[in-house]
């Protein structure tokens, strides 16, 4: 008896549980939906008669009809002065209600077909608008996903990209995903034969940039403002924005190529598609300056070099990082490799002294946390990289004077129509060495 106490009490609780969906459901909606079916009815409930005898026990459903009307195509039935016509609202109530099967699967309608269910033509024809609303949402939604890289997804286009790079021997396998980011998706390769005007590594990355638009919502400011880029930008076309991303990161990549700085090698560039060489061995990615253990000499090492590095890349390339962090430099065979460089810009872009500070906070702090005694702080590190003897004494004041220069080199660009600069310099940096 205590069981079915327990029981009976289980049951009000779930039945109350299923009410208040049913008022949450519904709302002030004309067409409600109902839970009857799933509510619980115990026979040991006090509630209920003995006499009483549940139409759910029995074969006779009170919502169904008993036998279901239909028109005959004359278009009335009876005889007399019972006629009713096929405009007749319960006959039409019925056949709006019979008509919700023909919705799309995905297009719940509940229990209501089982039911002597009546709809007016008016919130038929809302349900059913609404029901091909969703259906073609859901196929945009479908569409667009289908047709873009999205995690570790590749879209069957950059799938035909990489298969004719494999059938036409540049590439002989691809192995598979080493790393995602926000931007891309780098995959591991093999090199296949190398052709009269190429020389293709033995491994690969093949850098695929994704084609989620959503991604790129912050990133023209990089490529907008850029001379390079700057007439063939535009924000009603975000997958050509993409490939310009792409071709973006081979030039700047070219470009550090020809100075001698360490980082990939640009094989071949196919759309949103970058081929470059693999910095690793066997399958196996260098690792990040942030992942890597190094001793108080290899730190101290890697610190000259990458200071090095940034005076080569803003004197010589005439670049800047942009997002020069340890997150985006590799350590391998004793020395640093700086990758990921498609957002790096020249001095003379509106933001690029603003990015070029930013970097020099980031190697100032993370050198100095690894126990680096020489790291310079980031206003002394960008005067030695860009040459600019700007003396504030704090770092508001600095950053003042670094926007006053590059307003200053914008008004000159816009007057003059030069990529010019018009930085106040002292002479070339000094090359720091250990």
């Amino acid at each position: 008896m205590l069981a079915q106490m327990l029981q009976m009490e289980f049951d009000r609780e779930y039945d109350a549980q299923l009410r208040r969906e049913e008022k949450k459901i519904n709302g002030d909606s004309k067409v409600s939906i109902s839970f009857e079916n799933y509510r619980k009815v115990h026979p040991y409930d006090s509630d209920s008669s003995e006499d009483e005898v549940d139409w759910q026990d029995t074969r006779h459903d009170p919502y169904r009809a008993d036998k279901p009307t239909t028109t005959p195509r004359k278009g009335f039935i009876g005889k007399g002065k019972d006629i009713t016509t096929k405009h007749d609202e319960v006959v039409c109530g019925r056949k709006n209600t019979a008509r919700m099967e023909n919705f799309a699967p995905e297009f719940q309608v509940g229990d209501g077909i089982g039911m002597d269910l009546k709809l007016s033509n008016q919130v038929f024809n809302a349900l059913k608008q609404h029901a091909y609303s969703e259906e073609r949402r859901s196929a945009r939604l479908h569409e667009k996903k289908e047709h873009s890289t999205a995690e570790k997804a590749v879209d069957p286009k950059t799938r035909l990209l990489l298969y004719k790079m494999v059938n036409a021997g540049m590439l002989e396998t691809i192995t598979g995903c080493i790393s995602t980011g926000k931007e891309s998706v780098v995959f591991h390769a093999y090199g296949g034969n190398a052709t009269e005007d190429k020389v293709i590594p033995p491994e690969c990355a093949i850098k695929v940039f994704k084609t989620t638009l959503n991604e790129f919502k912050n990133r023209d400011k990089y490529i907008k403002d850029d001379y390079r880029f700057k007439d063939r930008f535009s924000k009603l076309n975000p997958r050509k924005i993409i490939r310009m991303w792409a071709e973006k990161e081979m030039h700047n990549l070219t470009r550090m190529q020809n100075a001698g700085i360490p980082c990939p090698q640009v094989v071949i560039l196919k759309k949103h598609v970058l081929v470059m060489s693999f910095i690793g061995q066997d399958q196996v990615p260098a690792p990040k300056l942030k992942d890597v253990t190094l001793s108080s000499e290899d730190m101290k090492k890697a610190y000259y070099q990458i200071l090095n590095m940034m005076q080569q890349l803003y004197k010589e390339c005439n670049l800047v990082h942009a997002d020069l962090s340890e997150y985006n430099m590799l350590w391998h065979d004793g020395k640093v490799w700086l990758i990921d460089v498609s957002q790096s810009v020249e001095p003379t872009h509106p933001h690029g002294l603003e990015f070029l500070f930013r970097d020099c906070r980031n190697v100032s702090q993370f050198f100095q946390k690894g126990g680096v005694a020489e790291a310079l702080n980031e206003r002394e590190l960008f005067n030695a990289v860009s040459g600019l003897n700007i003396t504030a004494d704090n770092e508001v004041d600095f950053q003042a004077e670094i926007e006053a220069l590059e307003k200053m080199n914008e008004d000159h660009v816009q007057n003059h129509g030069k990529k010019l600069s018009m930085f106040s310099n002292d002479g070339d940096p000094p090359i720091y060495d250990e």
